[in-house]
This record gives structure tokens, sequence and C-alpha cells, in this order.
């Protein structure tokens, strides 16, 4: 699965507002950039984006910032991955005219439909209420000799 570096950067994005949802203040861009090292100019894009999709709510003023619009329970990381990455588009119009045509192109389009949904199946069974309980458990042991 390739992602691009803007649903990385949204995925970050949601994740930081996720961990601190229980704060009930909107968190500023500056700090999920300082905190993550995502570039400030891209992330505006990004949250305007998932704001519009409402998933992200926005506060203006001095006190401003972003916050999640739902419970991190409610938010799958297909959520994030659709918002920014759009619909599927498994068939393009050579695979979708060919497949009527040649009994493998069906058979290979069939695979790719397989494997997109098991990768939906992946993406929906992830919340970011998932991804805050991992971020928050302890790393691997060190071990002292």
């Amino acid at each position: 699965m390739r992602l691009s570096a803007k649903t990385e950067y949204a995925a970050i994005a949601v994740l930081e507002l996720a961990r601190q949802w229980d704060t009930d203040e909107p968190v500023r861009i500056r700090s999920i950039c300082a905190a993550h090292g995502v570039p400030a100019h891209f992330l505006v894009h990004i949250l305007l984006q998932l704001k519009g999709a409402g998933v992200v709510t926005s506060t203006r003023g001095a006190g401003g910032g972003y916050q999640l619009a739902r419970s991190p329970t409610e938010i799958t990381l297909d959520d994030v991955f659709r918002v920014i990455e759009g619909p599927d588009e498994l068939m393009t119009a050579v695979t979708a005219d060919l497949a009527g045509r040649s009994r493998s192109v069906s058979v290979l389009i069939d695979a790719w439909k397989d494997v997109a949904a098991a990768e939906n199946h992946s993406l929906r069974s992830v919340t970011f209420a998932d991804l805050v309980e991992r971020s928050r458990a302890p790393a691997d042991p060190m071990y002292y000799i």
C-alpha cells in the first residue's frame, strides 16, 4: 500500500488531536508541527480538508485551534484515508474496456478487487482510539546488565 505524504500528515494530525481528545482545548497547528515535524503550510490545507469532511472542527481566535468532531473511537484510518485520497478508483478505463473482452483481465480485476477489499477492511478496523492506546503503551523494556 502506498501512502501519500498528505495522507500520512493527515493521520499524524488526527492522531495528535485524538491524543488530546479529553482536554477540551483546541490544538494549535504549530504544536502539531513542532511535535511531529509536519510542514505547517501542508497541515493548514490538510486540516481544512478534514474540517470540510466533518472529521475535525476549528475554533478561531487567540485560543483557537482544531479538535476532533467526534470521538476517536468513531474515526478510523479509512475515514482519514478516504478524505485525503478520495474514493477507490480500482478500474481504469483501459481495464474496464478490456474486462469484457478478455477472461484473463476479468480474473485479474477480481484479484485487484479482493486485495482492495482486504485493504479497506484493515483500514476500517483501526480506530484512532486504538492508535492512541498503542502510542501510550510503554516501549519495549530496557534490559540493563
